[in-house]
């Protein structure tokens, strides 16, 4: 296997994103064909792409917004979004259900945070399943609470990392 290579999504990885996104998340939870290339479209700077072997292997897409509210569902659809604003929220970190357990998502991870370290975002949030909170921890996170969202008819946890 070569090295992964990290690059910004655009229009043309739609459909693999989707395919990965659609297998790796449980029924709602995951993002609409929709959502996915809006999110491409209205923020590429904040969607990271994971490749290998010059095929998609995850993805990390996020928003921006001045007041994060973690269980606003309409922020899923970049509704608020400003690409300036100081705090990034993160929609999907996914890696291909095939390639999980690399490290690849812990890549993806370091590199996206060194990207919004570099843009002078101020924190990330993310919200994650309860057992993915001590992964997150890892990672540079804190655990802020649990979420009030029910996206998917899930339960959640929410995450932040000041940088």
């Amino acid at each position: 296997m070569t090295t992964p290579t990290l690059r910004q999504a655009s229009l043309q990885d739609l459909e693999r994103c989707y395919q990965i996104e659609t297998s790796a998340y449980e029924g709602d939870e995951a993002a609409t064909r929709e959502k996915i290339a809006m999110r491409i479209e209205q923020y590429p700077e904040g969607f990271l792409i994971l490749e290998l072997d010059g095929e998609i292997a995850g993805f990390i897409n996020s928003g921006c917004a001045e007041q994060v509210v973690m269980s606003d569902e309409a922020f899923k659809e970049l509704v608020g979004h400003d690409p300036r604003a100081a705090n990034v929220v993160i929609m999907s970190v996914v890696v291909d259900p095939a390639l999980q357990g690399r490290g690849f998502a812990g890549l993806l991870m370091a590199h996206f945070v060194e990207q919004m370290r570099a843009r002078g975002k101020a924190t990330i949030h993310l919200m994650c399943k309860q057992r993915h909170v001590t992964l997150y921890e890892k990672l540079g996170y804190r655990y802020v609470q649990p979420s009030p969202s029910d996206h998917g008819g899930m339960s959640w946890h929410e995450m932040v990392m000041a940088l």
